[in-house]
């Protein structure tokens, strides 16, 4: 049986409803068939044994299906694996989705290629945490699998960094967002206030930071080699310049 745990930030499914038309537009999953075809390339798994970690509203899961990789998806949000259940129906495409966190989510020796993007890794108030996903996802890998990983790094961040930033919402009202960082450059702590109609809804969630050096030492810790950082992923030099951080790990 999952441990018990006290209820955390990403618990809440009105957050996910409420953030739903803006972190998921319409215009981003137009983009992934691109994303996809840039991921392949860079992993190059050996075989179509395929999980996605925080699989959310299916984007990625579907399109890789679609391309006929044998896919789980694997959430804990409600909301956005009915999403992504429907997404898959509509594309005709078949996915294997687990309600399940990714702390707990092991199947050993089962996928040639794991992935976590759009920053899904770092949510846990226990770093440690995230060593306990890196661990099963090695241990979900077969010998040779691949794990991408794709988020905000820290180096970019420090470049861009804004306390207090606003935007008009597609439909109208507003999303104002106030950032800080704490625990000594290691976290953000994020509030994002959603205005519409009138009325106002306050979210607030947190999650680690991590340099490009940091997630790959975290990466050889929980045993993997051959930990590669690149800009984005269709590759480039990792840096302060670069849009996203994205590691590449290999289970030896």
């Amino acid at each position: 049986m999952p441990p018990t745990r006290s209820r955390e930030w990403f618990d809440d499914e009105s957050f996910w409803r409420e953030t739903y038309p803006f972190m998921f537009p319409e215009s981003r999953f137009e983009a992934t068939a691109a994303e996809i075809t840039a991921l392949l390339k860079l992993a190059k798994p050996r075989g179509k044994a395929v999980l996605d970690l925080c699989s959310g509203p299916g984007r990625c899961s579907v399109e890789l299906a679609k391309r006929g990789y044998r896919v789980t998806g694997v959430d804990r949000t409600r909301f956005l694996m009915k999403k992504a259940k429907a997404r898959a129906k509509a594309a005709r495409v078949m996915v294997e989705w687990v309600e399940s966190d990714m702390r707990d989510f092991v199947r050993p020796d089962s996928f040639d290629l794991a992935i976590s993007l759009f920053t899904s890794f770092g949510y846990f108030d226990d770093k440690d945490e995230d060593m306990t996903v890196l661990r099963n996802v090695f241990d979900s890998l077969k010998p040779g699998g691949v794990f991408v990983v794709e988020l905000n790094g820290k180096e970019r961040l420090a470049k861009i960094f804004q306390p207090t930033t606003s935007q008009r919402l597609p439909g109208g009202g507003w999303l104002v967002e106030r950032h800080e960082i704490f625990d000594d450059w290691t976290r953000i702590r994020n509030e994002w206030v959603v205005i519409k109609g009138g009325k106002s809804r306050t979210f607030r969630f947190h999650h680690t930071l991590y340099s490009g050096q940091e997630l790959r030492d975290r990466m050889e810790a929980a045993g993997f080699g051959d930990v590669r950082l690149y800009g984005s992923l269709a590759g480039g030099e990792y840096g302060v310049n670069a849009a996203r951080l994205v590691a590449l790990a290999r289970r030896d």
